[in-house]
């Protein structure tokens, strides 16, 4: 029978690896909520065949074992999470009203970055975007896992295979369509660039500062020509600087009247928006997860007067409903 003194072991080992194996879990799922869930169903089981590990494989890999497996129980069944974009076509009425949101659809949420380990944002921040994850959820279940375990966690073939229950062979199969599939659906990583220096920290402030005064000119120069907006629960999205501009023209919001504070989603630089009431409160109003990229030789507009390596906003992700900014660590009001 397991004593006190177990369970204290059992916490002290396993504890370490708790946000680790979320970000792992979230892979899976694209759902913050189901990956919180499964973590804690992991150490159930974790915990209920703790007197038989025997340390034939180490603490992580026995850990991410379970939790695998019990994502691929979890995702039995289960209509994949997407964005938007992965739906359809971009949208060519953008100062047309939106139709109802869809409901019925359960969407890719973010990911703060507070819930992951740093290391493991550093370490794999391209596998933690949002794009990424979006492209994830379009791979078979037991693909998808191959893909997260062979190029994001490094196991080797053999090691998947033992997990999966079928042949090395059939592993590195599935890996290469996998990939194949991937390459189809995930950004060009060329084009992408990670938020954590000074001349991009500085593109996300002036984006914020645009939004805030209704600097339309100014945000013209912070977005990539190709730059998408998408707005889930909305069906509706768009592409290229001219239609995304004209649908934030047309909207209330963007003439003043908002805050903005920074924060981050996914490894990537996000802005939490609050609108300011008839009472003059500004409340918690969505969450924007931005894609920062370069901009692509020969297609720079000449008035922007941006040089082909400067970073532009290649995407705009929004995050609707004040219930995010709780998890983000985010006020509900502004004072």
């Amino acid at each position: 029978m397991a004593t006190t003194t177990d369970r204290d072991e059992f916490v002290r080992l396993t504890d370490p690896y708790r946000r680790e194996l979320l970000a792992h879990c979230y892979r899976m799922l694209g759902s913050v909520d189901d990956a919180e869930d499964l973590v804690q169903e992991t150490y159930l089981r974790a915990w209920r065949s703790y007197e038989g590990y025997e340390g034939r494989a180490s603490l992580r890999t026995w850990l991410h074992r379970i939790a695998t497996n019990t994502c691929l129980t979890a995702l039995e069944g289960r209509v994949r999470r997407p964005l938007p974009s992965g739906l359809g076509g971009p949208s060519d009425g953008p100062e047309e009203p939106l139709r109802a949101p869809a409901t019925d659809v359960p969407w890719l949420q973010p990911l703060p970055d507070a819930l992951v380990d740093p290391a493991t944002v550093v370490a794999a921040r391209g596998s933690l975007r949002l794009a990424l994850v979006a492209a994830l959820q379009n791979l078979p279940a037991r693909q998808r896992a191959v893909l997260i375990l062979r190029d994001v966690l490094a196991w080797r073939a053999p090691e998947v295979a033992a997990l999966l229950g079928t042949s090395t062979a059939a592993v590195k199969s599935s890996l290469q369509r996998a990939r194949a599939r991937l390459d189809e659906m995930a950004p060009d990583e060329e084009l992408v660039t990670e938020s954590d220096v000074p001349g991009d920290r500085e593109l996300i402030d002036r984006y914020m500062a645009a939004f805030e005064h209704a600097d339309m000119d100014a945000l013209l120069g912070l977005l990539q020509d190709g730059v998408e907006l998408e707005m889930p629960p909305y069906l509706e999205w768009f592409s290229g600087k001219k239609d995304v501009l004209r649908f934030l023209e047309t909207r209330a919001h963007i003439r003043g009247g908002l805050r903005m504070l920074p924060t981050r989603a996914n490894g990537q630089p996000t802005a939490a928006m609050y609108l300011r009431g008839a009472d003059g409160v500004f409340r918690a109003h969505s969450l924007q997860v931005l894609t920062v990229g370069r901009a692509v030789e020969g297609a720079v507009e000449e008035a922007v007067g941006r040089a082909p390596e400067d970073p532009a906003i290649a995407r705009i992700t929004v995050f609707l409903g004040p219930g995010l900014f709780a998890r983000f660590g985010m006020p509900a009001v502004l004072s």
